[in-house]
């Protein structure tokens, strides 16, 4: 999301009354602000928050003065006034400065040890101004547009949407070590394999080939067999027969529903061909195994 969009998400202020707080990471915010300003030419004459105070410059330029240090600010920029902070804001004249600003107090539920995220808001000798937007015009234009229509859910939304915000905000003014972590190791073959099963599960009753399961997960179909076999240890289509055959004992067990349909909804054509299979697996054919309530003896995999 562009920071033009923020220009538009004058429905920012509506938030006040809609989104009062939230919780992230073992934090409390209490919002208390919200505001949006056009780029025309304004001035806000020194004074301090007992709060923290955040603003991104969507277009134009300014300056942002905090205690004895002034900064120039332009589109791009976040600035910060942390609680006890002396500031003020002017725009530009020639090219008035437009910003949407949040105000929301900060503070941890339990005893938080470390930096992290956080500490762009917890650090009182962190930055005040920062280029690391983020997604904050993003969240910001999202806010927005729930404040404009609230729907059923809303509160849902906005309290995730808040956590976002609280979330991006500190990040822009951590200092770089607050957010190193280790490398994220991610081993992808589980969760592309579970991906694999479930399509076969979901489309149990039509025919099904290792060619489209590997469509589905973006594999080449040596690649999806290779690595559906490393971690479920027998072939799809071998899988695919079990779990139809699985399904088909369940289903047999409802004498509402014929054999016939039993074995088309388990990707069978034919009663013949579905009997064989499930002898073969049950060691029964499907109506002796209906009539004995489900008691079977296990036979080799068909």
């Amino acid at each position: 999301m562009s920071l033009a969009a923020v220009e538009s998400a004058g429905r920012f202020v509506d938030l006040a009354g809609l989104l009062e707080s939230c919780e992230v990471g073992g934090f409390r915010a209490d919002f208390v602000s919200w505001g949006h300003y056009r780029p025309e030419y304004w001035r806000n004459y020194w004074h301090s928050h007992s709060f923290h105070e955040i603003c991104l410059a969507y277009s134009g330029e300014g300056r942002f003065n905090s205690g004895t240090t002034e900064y120039g600010v332009s589109e791009g920029d976040v600035f910060l006034a942390r609680p006890g902070d002396i500031h003020e804001i002017e725009s530009s004249r020639s090219s008035p400065l437009g910003i949407a600003f949040w105000g929301f107090t900060f503070r941890p539920l339990a005893s938080v040890s470390g930096s992290g995220w956080w500490s762009g808001l917890t650090r009182a000798d962190g930055p005040v101004v920062s280029r690391r937007v983020g997604g904050l015009a993003g969240v910001i234009t999202a806010l927005a547009g729930e404040a404009a229509q609230p729907q059923s859910g809303y509160d849902e939304a906005l309290a995730a949407l808040g956590a976002a915000l609280v979330l991006d905000t500190a990040r822009a003014f951590a200092l770089d070590q607050d957010l190193s972590v280790a490398p994220v190791v991610r081993d992808r073959g589980p969760v592309v394999v579970e991906a694999m099963q479930r399509h076969l599960l979901d489309n149990l009753a039509r025919p099904v080939t290792v060619r489209e399961v590997a469509a589905a997960v973006h594999l080449s179909e040596r690649h999806a067999e290779r690595l559906f076999r490393q971690y479920v240890g027998t072939s799809m289509m071998a899988t695919l027969r079990r779990m139809r055959l699985e399904l088909a004992a369940q289903l047999l067990l409802d004498s509402a529903v014929t054999v016939t349909e039993v074995a088309r909804a388990c990707g069978y054509s034919d009663v013949r061909p579905f009997s064989t299979a499930f002898r073969s697996s049950y060691g029964k054919s499907p109506t002796q195994y209906r009539a004995s309530g489900g008691t079977h003896h296990l036979g080799s995999e068909g």
